[in-house]
């Protein structure tokens, strides 16, 4: 599907509606979609070694490995890997991964930023890990954003107890979020200014991951960004030694 393209935000969409009852479905769609978008600035990843960090139970794993890469999850829940994980999943944290510096052609991160306490050395992780040269694939979905509370948004507007409130009332169930816990308030801007001033990296795009149109052109917003930015998308290339 064109990127962007309102044809292929609408599937998107539709598949994350039924993210519950047809996991499967969901995130096998996603992960061709990210797969597309790495290639899109990375070129064909066959040959090229991909780790996946945070991957959960390995769709996006899974699916660098069908284009031919050899593609490895490291993920830090045992309870998100699922009954049947990768061959070869390492169970690590993505602050100390347990690996020699400059391993990996791309190193890749789907939805996991919002979920650590320390964005800058997670961060700093990935970019450890990844050859001069090659490339970085982090998108996160931004707190300001009208799904940044996760499952109790968009009450997250009022304030996170209150929703996580709302949820538990109306699920019967308590939410599987909590905020300044495994969920953290990321801003664009601040993240932004993060990666603009390291220098061992260059920002090859910002941009909406799901947008329809004007895709870059909403990230440059500053302000308007935090809310209308939806999901952020950083692609980033490390810098010759």
């Amino acid at each position: 599907m064109k990127n962007p393209s309102f044809r292929r935000s609408l599937a998107l969409f539709r598949a994350f509606l039924h993210e519950q009852d047809e996991p499967e479905s969901c995130y096998s769609l996603l992960a061709r979609d990210a797969a597309d978008q790495v290639e899109a600035y990375g070129g064909p990843v066959a040959g090229a070694t991909v780790l996946d960090v945070g991957g959960g139970s390995g769709y996006f794993t899974a699916e660098f490995r069908r284009r031919g890469a050899h593609a490895f999850l490291f993920e830090p829940d045992m309870a998100e890997l699922g009954e049947k994980p990768p061959d070869g999943t390492v169970v690590a944290d993505g602050y100390l991964l347990p690996l020699r510096d400059g391993i990996a052609d791309v190193t890749f991160s789907s939805n996991v930023l919002e979920h650590v306490a320390d964005p800058e050395t997670f961060l700093s992780e990935l970019v450890r890990v990844t050859r001069p040269g090659g490339l970085i694939y982090v998108s996160f979905t931004n707190w300001l954003s009208p799904w940044g509370g996760h499952e109790w948004a968009p009450w997250h507007y009022f304030g996170a107890e209150r929703a996580r409130a709302r949820y538990a009332r109306r699920t019967g169930r308590p939410a599987k979020h909590t905020l300044g816990e495994n969920l953290f308030a990321v801003h664009i801007g601040s993240t932004l200014r993060q990666v603009r001033a390291r220098g061992d990296v260059t920002v090859v795009s910002a941009r909406s991951r799901y947008w329809p149109f004007l895709a870059e052109a909403v990230v440059k917003a500053p302000g308007i960004r935090e809310f209308a930015t939806w999901n952020l998308l950083l692609i980033l290339r490390r810098c010759p030694s």
